[in-house]
């Protein structure tokens, strides 16, 4: 199934774990020197987080020194930044920072070296990621463990349903004597899964997309970890058409529940507004190029 064996998926999501485990260290070491930096800044490791923790590293500075170090929009944050620094690092604080921070970029040039061999190993897929990326929710790195993990020929696999299940993003199936009982999703493809329930959160946010109003209306009744599950679903269930079919992704819309049954739609709207204590009366009018 995966084209080039598990190792790369599973080095690299290890390599980003342990950057994120490192970071989260650092930033626990500045906040107890009493240093708020996280309070501030929203990326302590962009260019200005990065000048600034190695202004603290080498101490000498003073607050106001070290927060004119400050780069774009954070320049207006100056008065927070300089409270943010008021705190002092002790001498043996600051030469655990460097240490923690030589660590967070040695896992970054790590990540950026496997990327690489990644990228070499995608080369031939260069159309397949191009076809997967068009899919809201779907970056590089998601396309890129989708194409490890099942490949591009979906012929192994009957269904979409059957692929569904091997890669865990579907309900369990819990019956007994005719009765259904409530159970977890199953397991699956661990890396497949946690790009695709990733993907789903970022497709939710993107507008005028089929995706973003499913997420929502399922979001409402079953709450938001069964609705990404149910998300990542159907963008599975996407990936396999689309490379059964050799097609391109075709998004059905933000309003396509709307215009599949626009009564049903109505009567929601009204019930809404009358729970709002608003006397709504329907009156038909005729349809516009923007109407449902």
């Amino acid at each position: 199934m995966n084209p080039w064996g598990d190792w790369p998926a599973l080095f690299w999501r290890t390599l980003v774990e342990n950057q994120a485990s490192e970071r989260r260290r650092l930033i626990k070491l500045l906040e107890a020197a009493d240093v708020k930096l996280a309070g501030v800044v929203s990326d302590i490791f962009g260019v200005s987080g990065r000048a600034i923790l190695r202004a603290l590293i080498a101490g000498g500075q003073s607050p106001a020194e070290i927060s004119k170090l400050a780069r774009g929009r954070l320049r207006r944050k100056r008065a927070p930044l300089i409270d943010a620094l008021a705190g002092e690092l002790a001498e043996y604080q600051r030469a655990l920072l460097a240490m923690q921070l030589a660590r967070v970029e040695a896992d970054e040039a790590d990540i950026a070296a496997l990327d690489r061999q990644i990228a070499e190993r995608l080369a031939p897929y260069a159309a397949q990621m191009v076809q997967l990326m068009q899919v809201p929710g779907i970056d590089w790195v998601v396309a890129a463990t989708v194409i490890a993990e099942i490949g591009i020929e979906m012929s192994c696999f009957p269904s979409a349903g059957h692929l569904a299940a091997w890669a865990g993003v579907c309900p369990g199936n819990n019956e007994s004597a005719g009765k259904r009982k409530p159970i977890g999703a199953r397991s699956g493809n661990p890396y497949l899964k946690t790009a695709l329930c990733n993907a789903a959160v970022a497709a939710s946010r993107k507008r005028g997309s089929f995706f973003k109003a499913k997420y929502h209306k399922l979001k409402s009744r079953r709450g938001g970890g069964r609705a990404a599950l149910a998300i990542a679903h159907k963008l599975l269930v996407c990936i396999y058409q689309m490379f059964t079919h050799k097609t391109p992704y075709r998004d059905l819309g933000e309003d396509y529940f709307d215009a599949r049954d626009p009564q049903r739609a109505a009567r929601r709207y009204v019930r809404r507004l009358e729970d709002l204590g608003f006397a709504v009366i329907l009156q038909s009018r005729p349809r516009t190029a923007n109407a449902l």
